[in-house]
């Protein structure tokens, strides 16, 4: 995945400062994210979902509202509606670079942000919301004491989260003007709802407030108990899976056929983030996988380890050849599967067994057929070391092979 850095003007011509994170394959779609209330576009579950997308092939362009971040402009002279035309401002930037947007995606107060944007912007197809309050004035309660002064003098110094914000009188008036209900019921667009139940910032009930008021299409998804910043990677590659999965059903984003020019049996592996171990695996037409370690390692846990992948290229070969010499004998068998573990073990025939460790595979293979009699078994048996995984490991490692009964 590529990250690129770039800017655009905002609403107030200021420049606002973007992240675009580009496929590593085909450009399939393009989605724009906005982020919550006072936060940017590089917190982590901003970075994990934008990495989760463009791994599926939706680049996904992620910039700091006015005044926020990197991004020009004054915050206190910002307000909900500000935010949506910075919205508009982004998805008319992307269609001038030839990618105009078709996925809106929302955090929080970004949430609330989308949905209003998706009904100003021609072309969007979905629109997915996480953690969004039905009502943008929700966020007042975040500075609810400072509102007095804010109203008479202007604009106040609020801290939220450990910062300083300055909070302008436009902004309370205008995320005052009500709730999303007749924006909502005029949508005409498919939505995606995520929100955590346990979420302590934003309610719940907001997420079946924003359900109810919307027409189908429309679908609601549990975070169960992720906090409302999303902050575990489980839960922000989670949330990122199950919007490029809903999103398929209305975006046009179907793998392409491999080009003629692409080199067969080239595997990409790149890194989904540069926390933790999670790796991006695509082959060309051949769909997209994901590579972890353990969390008691450091990992996610949210793929196969590389010695699973290693242990699942020998199973799957030894199960293919099994099955191809069947076939061409016209043998009765029905179903093959291969248990494959992995482990060091003592070299047996070391200098000094102590100190040395080789790699052992250890292979369970179930054939099931009745009328399969004990000859074939058997010679099905010697067959699997014939499997050219199996040769190659052979030549290094110790591949030990049963059959079960």
């Amino acid at each position: 995945m590529a990250v690129e850095r770039i800017s655009f003007p905002g609403h107030d011509g200021s420049q606002l400062d973007a992240r675009l994170d580009r496929p590593d394959g085909p450009h399939l779609a393009t989605a724009i994210f906005a982020h919550c209330f006072t936060c940017g576009k590089d917190i982590a579950a901003a970075r994990r979902i934008a990495a989760r997308l463009a791994a599926m092939g939706i680049a996904v362009l992620r910039f700091d509202f006015t005044g926020l971040g990197h991004s020009g402009g004054e915050f206190a002279n910002t307000s909900f509606s500000s935010n949506v035309q910075d919205l508009v401002q982004a998805a008319e930037w992307a269609a001038d670079q030839g990618m105009a947007p078709t996925l809106l995606v929302g955090h929080s107060l970004g949430g609330a942000a989308v949905i209003k944007a998706a009904s100003m912007l021609e072309g969007i197809k979905a629109v997915a919301t996480i953690g969004a309050p039905f009502d943008p004035g929700h966020v007042q309660h975040h500075f609810k004491d400072a509102i007095p002064e804010i109203s008479s003098a202007g604009a106040a110094e609020v801290n939220l989260g450990g910062r300083s914000f300055t909070i302008g009188k436009t902004f309370i008036e205008d995320t005052g003007n009500g709730a999303l209900g007749d924006v909502l019921g005029k949508l005409g667009k498919p939505l995606l709802v995520l929100h955590a139940p346990l979420d302590a910032t934003v309610s719940v009930d907001s997420a079946a407030q924003i359900f109810m008021a919307a027409k189908h299409p429309k679908s609601y998804v549990s975070l169960d108990d992720a906090d409302h910043l999303v902050s575990r990677p489980e839960d922000a590659e989670y949330a990122a899976d199950v919007i490029a999965t809903w999103a398929g059903r209305y975006l046009d984003i179907t793998q392409p056929t491999a080009d003629a020019d692409t080199p067969e049996g080239i595997v990409r592996v790149s890194e989904a983030s540069e926390d933790g171990f999670l790796q991006d695996i695509s082959s060309a037409g051949h769909g997209h996988m994901l590579a972890d370690e353990p969390t008691k390692y450091g990992g996610t846990n949210l793929g196969m380890s590389p010695y699973g992948y290693l242990s699942a290229s020998l199973g799957a070969c030894t199960s293919m050849t099994i099955r191809m010499y069947a076939r061409r004998k016209g043998w009765p068998l029905v179903h093959v599967s291969v248990d494959v573990s992995h482990d060091k073990v003592h070299a047996e025939d070391s200098a000094d067994a102590n100190d040395q460790k080789i790699d052992s595979f250890k292979r369970l293979i179930t054939l099931r057929g009745d009328d399969l009699d004990s000859a074939q078994r058997a010679r099905l048996l010697e067959i699997a070391d014939r499997c050219p995984v199996h040769r190659t490991l052979e030549r290094s490692s110790k591949v030990e092979t049963l059959l079960a009964q």
